[in-house]
């Protein structure tokens, strides 16, 4: 076993140990604020070597050099009631007035603000953090294998209860960007971010196709964005971009964009391309419908798809997660629908096989690719199917890269000329998508006749019938 990967595997057997920390979201919180800290002190003395008149935000007392560093240092109660008493109220109300920084000291504040302490026993405490004391962040291939084992901690988030809603499976993240081919020199959102996976994807893009220099990369690093409501994944998606060497603190940003009326944002604020997943299935607090005068509801999924319409500059490209919910959803769904095709040219929808995000959600997805700027004259399908001999995702066997390869084949090169039907790709043409109503659930025509390839539409239809059929039964019966 990789050095590091022990390492982290014994923080958490210590942490098992502690009555104050429950379930696999609380122990990586628990894990990611102390590494976050050590990763900012190991950093600092980068800069201190550097810049000899570094004055770090953090006060003395409160470094991690000067509470957690020594082995034999603080420990017991007298560490636990420092840790809870003294360094997170600290750490919440940074002052950015004098600090070399401001915007790490900002950014340590929001990270703190909705960040907890869950570990109780001070003993417990010191012994993860001679752990954590055993990787220099400093030391490329420690950051790397670091780097690696992170995305490992992400994806076990998505069996954490609740806190799998954060995470979008990386084969997907990777896919959706390589699609959408962000340039160097756009500027790039994600208005619901979560662990910050599509962003870190877009940075490994841009990158990948760019001989970047030390400026070209400060500047891509200024044109990505995300933005995320919650404090868990804040933390999660600030540490997932250190790890890949952004040195910009200001790249996340706490808040909600539903929260702002539609029409406010100006064109200062529009943007060249947008990746994200949002959150779907639920609905947002009571008000927020009112900031989408037009398409009022309470569906995340649907005002997130109006807001990235809004944000998107002329020519602006979009690749994002949707349920089928709102292809063939009616009412403001379809007024919806009804923009997206006259404003942009909503030109592929790749559906997904049922399970991409189980446990978490178990509700059908696409991935849906537009531009703005012109109107749809037709939309491309591809069925993604599982693969051969797989009757489902699961924990440890989840969607992969090679299982993209035959759509990047079939995508069509520049400007998708090259696509055609096959057995798992057809194409609508705009009038029969407007004599449905703006239903965009269509089956297969191609593909083999499966329950896999029904439309939701369909599933639901079935579902109704064979509950009728049961309630004949029932009443025979009585």
């Amino acid at each position: 076993m990789p050095e590091i990967q022990n390492i982290i595997k014994n923080i958490q057997n210590i942490m098992r140990k502690d009555p104050g920390v429950d379930g696999d979201a609380q122990r990586l919180s628990q894990l990611v604020w102390m590494l976050f800290l050590k990763i900012v002190d190991d950093k600092e003395r980068e800069l201190e070597y550097e810049d000899k008149n570094f004055k770090s935000p953090i006060p003395e007392d409160f470094r991690w050099r000067n509470w957690a560093s020594d082995k034999e240092g603080k420990t017991g109660e007298e560490l636990y009631s420092f840790v809870d008493t003294k360094l997170f109220p600290a750490l919440r109300n940074l002052s950015t007035a004098d600090a070399t920084n401001p915007e790490m000291a900002q950014t340590i504040r929001n990270i703190f603000g909705g960040t907890y302490n869950y570990m109780r026993n001070g003993t417990l405490i010191r012994q993860v953090v001679n752990k954590i004391n055993e990787i220099n962040f400093n030391k490329k291939s420690d950051r790397h294998e670091f780097g690696d084992l992170y995305e490992k901690l992400l994806k076990d988030l998505q069996s954490a209860g609740n806190a799998g809603e954060f995470y979008t499976p990386r084969p997907l993240t990777k896919f959706v960007v390589e699609m959408v081919a962000p340039e160097l020199g756009e500027k790039v959102l994600d208005p619901a971010c979560g662990t910050g996976g599509f962003l870190v994807n877009v940075l490994e893009y841009v990158r990948g196709h760019n001989d970047l220099s030390a400026k070209q990369e400060k500047d891509l690093e200024k044109n990505i964005h995300g933005v995320e409501l919650k404090p868990l994944p804040n933390l999660l998606a600030t540490t997932n971009l250190i790890l890949h060497d952004v040195e910009a603190t200001d790249v996340i940003t706490p808040g909600d964009m539903l929260s702002k009326n539609v029409e406010e944002y100006n064109r200062d604020e529009f943007v060249d391309v947008v990746v994200t997943n949002p959150p779907f299935g639920g609905v947002v607090a009571d008000g927020i419908e009112h900031n989408f005068p037009r398409f009022q509801t309470k569906e995340t999924a649907d005002l997130f798809l109006v807001l990235i319409m809004k944000l998107l500059k002329d020519g602006g490209r979009a690749g994002i997660v949707l349920p089928d919910g709102t292809l063939f959803g009616e009412g403001v769904k379809t007024k919806i629908k009804k923009e997206l095709l006259e404003t942009c040219n909503l030109h592929t929808i790749v559906r997904l096989p049922q399970g991409v995000f189980n446990p978490y959600a178990g509700v059908n997805t696409n991935l849906v690719f537009f531009e703005k700027g012109t109107p749809t004259k037709e939309v491309w399908y591809y069925q993604l199917p599982l693969p051969e001999g797989l009757k489902q995702y699961t924990k440890n066997r989840g969607i992969q890269n090679s299982e993209f390869d035959p759509v990047c084949a079939w995508w069509g090169g520049e400007g998708r000329k090259g696509r055609k039907e096959n057995v798992h790709a057809w194409k609508v043409p705009i009038e029969e998508i407007e004599k449905r109503n703006y239903n965009l659930d269509f089956k297969n025509p191609n593909g083999k006749e499966t329950e896999e390839f029904r439309t939701s539409a369909e599933i639901l239809k079935s579902i109704e019938e064979k509950e009728k059929e049961i309630g004949k039964v029932l009443k025979e019966l009585l």
